[in-house]
């Protein structure tokens, strides 16, 4: 009858070192959301409404670096004007762009 008894005392104990693994587990998940996953997804956001208000004349500071000044805008890419040399205009793609600068209209 002893034996019984002990297993299931050590059953119940499993149970409960199971469930607390589980919410352990669930812990962590929740964690990595709030502090890593989601922060991301709002920077993801942010950047592209900044993109989509790209306008032709803003000027911009590329992920390399560089600043200047948006001259077209298609689809996917842009052409920036980079200092005072008008020939120096390099196409590149819209997420090559790390900051808007907006032209204030006087």
């Amino acid at each position: 009858m002893n034996g019984i008894l002990l297993t299931s005392e050590a059953a119940a104990a499993g149970g409960a070192g199971t469930l607390l693994m589980v919410l352990w587990i669930a812990i962590i998940i929740g964690f990595m959301y709030f502090f890593m996953i989601r922060p991301q997804k709002k920077e993801q956001k942010k950047l592209q409404e900044m993109i989509s208000s790209m306008e032709v004349g803003d000027y911009v500071l590329t992920t390399s670096g560089f600043y200047g000044s948006i001259i077209d805008i298609t689809e996917d890419t842009v052409i920036v004007e980079f200092g005072n040399n008008k020939n120096c205009r390099i196409p590149m793609q819209k997420t090559a762009i790390s900051q808007i600068e907006k032209v204030t209209k006087e």
